[in-house]
């Protein structure tokens, strides 16, 4: 067919290509697509056409290869892989690679494996880096469900094609000192010949991870780390997101080209996570509008989003461009590089910017969770949602939330309690609780802080998605509404909630190990789109994201786990309250 002397099935005609081999517009041309791949790349009019081939026509609109996302996590999204494609497809997305490891901290092996069928059942191309640091810390500091051993995950490499590289290693602290677990882990990937994911904050951390067989890093947070990332021979991921939130670092992180002068040959886009409703309009293909905004050359950025994220992963002969014999995932872009149709796998999926009836039938078949999927929220009857109060003056350790970035800090203030928590809290006007709820049914530990700056002006809101572990996590002025929140989280099995004099406001049930809810994108994106109106109607500055980052102790300078306190990235657990100095 390639060499003309077949007619192929279908023939895209009268397009500008936007090449990513070249970096170039390429005028006047058709593609010729025959049982999902690209037969070839011709000038218009030149194909043999059969009574069979279907014709059509872009009149002189833009095509390009399907994005490729190297860096996501599905469960951020609140929906299964199935409901993700739809948004996926209309930003002109055709392939991911997703780090799970948010349900294998909940559910183990079994969560991965039936996130992974999902997948294999969804319209778009999704392929595992396979979750590495599950817990994120050792036991001695979270409550996790789930516990991926090195032998565990050499053998979900071994069952599994899909599963491509190791996904990103967060312990960065251990991987640099050396631990025996997380160098065995590095190991199990590295004799199979996949590729590493990293997670390093701190440019001190970059040669030793670099040195421990690291080969990407999507927390490139400024230019000068950025640089330190590159020269080390790490691809670097910059993670676009909503700006009001603290997942977009692009703006800076793209410096150590436009500014520093790198080239962008090791430079990839992604997005990380995003809620449902983030989903639809800060997609993959946004991420790339940013970055053009940020002064790469168009055709430059859209291959930081197709072409260099195939190639990290060695799947450049199969997407990522529209060469010969590659995948059919072809997006059909407006002048403002906006998608308007895209094919997957030369299905035409999405036309004018609405889904088909082919991807509409898809997605009304989507799979099936098991039951045991929904049944993971365990906590016992009666557990306090406050600290004791204190007797005399204290040092209390506090949580300073400082925006718009996720780092948090250590304070430590003097507390001289009044007689009840209520008139305490009215004295420190920028406290309230926070407390995170071991769920998993293993131990019952119940971890107990103060949180500054969040801004919650009365109530409560909680969450199930605690990461990483995924215990509960629950903020308030009060415990009678912070009790109302629990009981909503154990009732629905998960969910995020807001909720004010003992009635809930706004919430996003996740049935689904705490974390995916079973209904299609669009519901689940208005649902997140009313709870996000309340949470900020409540007065919490912190986005509910980045509240669900509260838990995660990777992440600097002071994070709250079932454990209690813990200092990063020190690693050492220190009381809610010490004698007053």
């Amino acid at each position: 067919m390639a060499s003309g002397r077949l007619a192929p099935e279908l023939v895209l005609r009268g397009a500008r290509l936007l090449s990513t081999y070249t970096d170039r517009w390429l005028d006047d041309r058709e593609i010729w697509i025959h049982q999902g791949r690209i037969a070839a790349v011709k000038p218009a009019g030149t194909a043999i056409e059969s009574h069979g081939t279907r014709i059509y026509d872009v009149q002189g609109g833009i095509l390009a290869p399907g994005l490729v996302d190297p860096h996501v996590h599905i469960e951020s999204s609140m929906i299964t892989a199935c409901a993700y494609a739809e948004a996926a497809l209309l930003n002109g997305t055709t392939t991911l690679f997703c780090d799970s490891h948010e349900i294998g901290n909940v559910c183990d092996v079994a969560g991965i494996e039936w996130m992974l069928e999902d997948a294999r059942q969804a319209p778009l191309n999704i392929f595992l880096t396979v979750p590495s640091t599950v817990p994120a810390t050792s036991a001695t500091f979270e409550t996790a469900g789930g516990d991926l051993t090195a032998e565990k995950i050499a053998g979900i490499f071994d069952r599994w094609p899909e599963a491509i590289a190791l996904g990103e290693k967060m312990d960065f602290v251990s991987v640099a000192f050396g631990d025996e677990r997380s160098h065995a882990i590095l190991a199990a990937a590295l004799q199979r010949g996949r590729p590493i994911c990293g997670h390093i904050y701190g440019r001190e951390f970059v040669a030793a991870c670099a040195a421990s067989g690291i080969t990407d890093t999507h927390e490139a947070i400024d230019a000068e780390i950025a640089e330190d990332f590159l020269e080390a021979g790490l691809w670097i991921f910059l993670r676009g997101g909503n700006p009001t939130t603290p997942w977009h670092s692009l703006p800076l992180a793209i410096q150590a080209v436009t500014r520093l002068g790198a080239n962008p040959k090791r430079v990839c886009v992604c997005t990380d996570d995003r809620d449902a409703d983030d989903l639809f309009a800060f997609g993959l293909d946004w991420v790339v509008r940013q970055a053009r905004e940020a002064g790469i050359n168009p055709t430059t950025a859209w291959s930081l989003g197709s072409l260099h994220p195939a190639t990290r992963y060695g799947m450049d002969g199969e997407i990522g461009a529209l060469g010969h014999g590659r995948r059919a995932d072809i997006v059909l872009l407006n002048e403002a590089l906006e998608p308007q149709s895209t094919w997957y796998g030369g299905q035409l999926m999405v036309e004018n910017r609405k889904i088909t009836p082919l991807l509409d039938s898809a997605l009304s078949q989507p799979y099936r969770y098991p039951a045991a999927a929904y049944r993971t929220v365990y906590v016992r009857d009666g557990v306090a949602l406050t600290p004791p109060l204190p007797k005399q003056p204290v040092t209390a350790n506090i949580l300073r939330v400082a925006l718009p970035g996720i780092l948090t800090f250590h304070e430590r203030r003097t507390l001289s309690p009044a007689d009840c928590w209520q008139a305490t809290l009215q004295m420190q006007r920028d406290l309230c609780f926070l407390t995170v709820i071991e769920r998993h049914g293993k131990n019952g530990g119940v971890g107990y802080g103060l949180l500054q700056d969040f801004g919650l002006k009365s109530g409560a809101v909680a969450s199930s998605v605690g990461h990483d572990a995924h215990n509960l996590i629950i903020a308030g002025t009060n415990e009678t509404d912070m009790r109302v929140a629990l009981d909503w989280l154990r009732t629905n099995q998960g969910g995020v909630c807001v909720v004010r004099d003992r009635v809930v406001l706004a919430g996003v049930p996740l049935p689904i190990a705490g974390l995916l809810s079973d209904q299609r994108a669009g519901v689940v994106a208005e649902e997140t789109r009313r709870l996000k109106e309340i949470w900020t109607g409540a007065g919490c500055l912190l986005p509910y994201m980045g509240f669900n980052l509260l838990p995660l102790s990777v992440i600097p300078e002071i994070r709250l786990t079932d454990k209690g306190l813990v200092t990063v990235p020190g690693m050492q657990v220190v009381p809610l309250f010490e004698d007053a100095e």
